[in-house]
C-alpha cells in the first residue's frame, strides 16, 4: 500500500506532491485542467490584500481554481497541514486534512464545489453533466493518479470524499479554517455546518 492509499490517520510520509501537481504533464493534464487546481507556479498565487485567518496562523495559497479562488495551507508545516479554499465571492472552508486528502478528492470528485445541498440524484446529474464535457475524465483521472503515485482502483468512493467535506465542516479543524477578507469580516463557510 502506498503513502496516499493508507488509512485514516495514519501517519505517512508521501513524496512531496505539489511539485508534482505542477510540473508533472499528466497531474497537470488533470488537475489544473478538469479539476481547476493549477498549482504551476506556486509563488504567483497571492492572496488580496487583508485576507487572512481568523486566528492570525498563516494562511500560505499555493493554487488557484481558473476564477481566481486560492487553494491555502492552514498554519506551519508541509503538505500535511489543513486546506481551505477561499472563493473570491466570499466563501471560505477547509477541503482536507492535507494535500494527500485534497487530491484524492479531486481525483474522485472534481465537481466537489456544486455537491452541497444537492441530492444524490442531483449530484449524479452534476457528475454525469461533467463527464460529457471531459469525456476522457476517467483515462485523464487515472494517468494522473498513477503521476502521484497512486492506484486509481484504491480510491475512496465519491460518497465517502464528499461526506469527508461535511464532517471537515463540522470538525474542530473548521474553526481555525474561519478566513476574514479584505473588508475585515469573516468569509461565509462553503458549506452550511448545520445541514
Amino acid at each position: 500500500m502506498n503513502a496516499l492509499n493508507g488509512p485514516a490517520g495514519t501517519p505517512t510520509h508521501p513524496v512531496a506532491l505539489l511539485p508534482l501537481l505542477g510540473a508533472d504533464e499528466g497531474a497537470v493534464a488533470y488537475f489544473a485542467e478538469v479539476a481547476d487546481l493549477d498549482a504551476t507556479s506556486p509563488a504567483d498565487h497571492l492572496l488580496e490584500d487583508g485576507v487572512r485567518l481568523a486566528s492570525g496562523a498563516r494562511l500560505e495559497p499555493f493554487a488557484r481554481a481558473g476564477s481566481g479562488d486560492a487553494f491555502c495551507f492552514v498554519g506551519e508545516g508541509g503538505e500535511e497541514r489543513p486546506v481551505v479554499y477561499v472563493s473570491l465571492d466570499g466563501e471560505a472552508g477547509p477541503l482536507a486534512l492535507g494535500l494527500p486528502e485534497l487530491a484524492r478528492l479531486l481525483l474522485v470528485s472534481p465537481w466537489w464545489r456544486d455537491a452541497p445541498g444537492r441530492t444524490a440524484d442531483e449530484l449524479r446529474a452534476v457528475a454525469d453533466e461533467y463527464r460529457e464535457d471531459v469525456p476522457d475524465l476517467d483515462r485523464r483521472r487515472d494517468r494522473a493518479a498513477r503521476a502521484l503515485g497512486l492506484d486509481p482502483a484504491g480510491l475512496p468512493p465519491e460518497t465517502a470524499v464528499l461526506a469527508r467535506l461535511v464532517e471537515l465542516s463540522r470538525s474542530p479543524v473548521a474553526a481555525t479554517c474561519l478566513v476574514v477578507g479584505r473588508e475585515g469580516d469573516l468569509l461565509d463557510p462553503l458549506f452550511d455546518a448545520g445541514t
